[in-house]
């Protein structure tokens, strides 16, 4: 369902949009490139693939391609690794969400969209350790509430949004 529901995202936000956009859609290598490009065509943002050593700005989307865990050095930009998958994820949406969350501490907003698992629990964590704001996807709209329950019912979750709602509620937490 993650790529349904970033199909509606994406290209219902604006850009350029905060200090920019990460994505972690859990895929495998090779299907993400696409994901990217047909979401890049759809969206005023700028949607690819992160490569390592990827700026991260206000204009782009950037997706952690299947394969890799995406990480976040300290001058915000991307690295990609190759360490081992964890719960049989690689990308694992933790990794990246807690980078995120010690770079940009109370500027931060995590969007927790449909998926299976429990992955984005402990990132949100590391979010709200931070300061930073937690929006999850309404049990309604998701193809599966596995993801966003694991955040809601930790009691992580500033809002639970519809996903027809979610554009202008993010909106709504960055100030545009």
């Amino acid at each position: 369902g993650g790529p349904r529901a970033l199909a509606e995202l994406l290209p219902a936000l604006p850009a350029p949009l905060g200090a920019g956009v990460l994505v972690v859609q859990h895929m495998p290598a090779g299907f993400t490139g696409s994901l990217a490009a047909r979401l890049d065509g759809a969206s005023a943002l700028a949607v690819r693939e992160a490569e390592p050593g990827a700026a991260i700005a206000p204009g782009d989307a950037l997706i952690a391609p299947g394969g890799s865990h995406l990480r976040l050095t300290d001058v915000h930009a991307t690295t990609l690794t190759d360490e081992p998958a964890i719960g049989g994820l690689r990308p694992r949406a933790d990794l990246t969400i807690a980078d995120a969350a010690r770079l940009w501490g109370p500027r931060l907003l995590l969007v927790v969209l449909t998926g299976m698992g429990r992955d984005a629990l402990d990132g949100a964590k590391e979010v709200r350790r931070h300061g930073g704001r937690i929006l999850v996807e309404a049990e309604d709209t998701c193809t599966v509430y596995g993801m966003p329950r694991a955040v809601a019912e930790a009691g992580l979750a500033d809002g639970i949004v519809p996903l027809p709602e979610m554009a202008a509620a993010i909106l709504r937490e960055v100030g545009a």
